[in-house]
């Protein structure tokens, strides 16, 4: 941030009188721009055992596989922000059955709340999607997974289902994943 969207006078970033991190500072009108984690709110959406998955049509991790979530919106509360991100990006309906892993990314400034969800009716990829399909446990592309939110929600998802029970897991991701593309995979995987 070069310049403050109340007055357009330049900003600096330094610590605020009483505050104990940089922000960027306008002197000109007193204005703290503070910027905060975004949110991503998505779902584990099951139908007859088997988990919805969709593949990425846009980037980051264009090609990969995902859980449907996104940013949520101004507005929204996290549950309505997942339902329409699993609408946008699945085509599909869900009936909520409560907040299942909350992971902070603090590398990148984000938090993961992923909601467990029943998939109601049908489903078809929506224009953030290549396609989308139902899988079972021993057919998810564990290899192709977009994001390391996404392979630990549904590591946690099996694991529980075994017991049939269904805790809230909280986290912290600190570190990125290592950057690779669908057509640099090996060929035996």
């Amino acid at each position: 941030m070069n310049f403050c969207s109340e007055c357009g006078a330049p900003v600096r970033f330094e610590i605020p009188r009483g505050d104990d991190r940089p922000r960027h500072l306008c002197h000109h009108c007193g204005t703290v721009h503070y910027q905060n984690p975004r949110i991503v709110a998505g779902t584990v959406p099951v139908q007859d055992g088997r988990v919805l998955l969709c593949r990425r049509a846009i980037e980051p991790r264009h090609g990969y596989w995902t859980l449907p979530a996104g940013y949520m919106e101004n507005g929204e509360s996290t549950e309505d922000a997942a339902r329409r991100e699993t609408r946008e990006e699945a085509g599909a309906e869900v009936v909520m059955q409560g907040l299942y892993t909350l992971i902070d990314l603090t590398h990148i400034n984000q938090v993961y709340m992923m909601f467990r969800a029943d998939l109601v009716g049908g489903f078809e990829a929506g224009t953030e999607s290549l396609e989308v399909a139902l899988f079972d446990e021993r057919d998810i592309p564990w290899e192709t997974l977009a994001f390391p939110t996404i392979r630990r929600t549904l590591e946690h998802f099996f694991e529980d289902r075994r017991r049939n029970h269904f805790p809230l897991h909280a986290s912290t991701i600190d570190q990125p994943m290592a950057r690779q593309t669908p057509e640099n995979q090996p060929a035996d995987k």
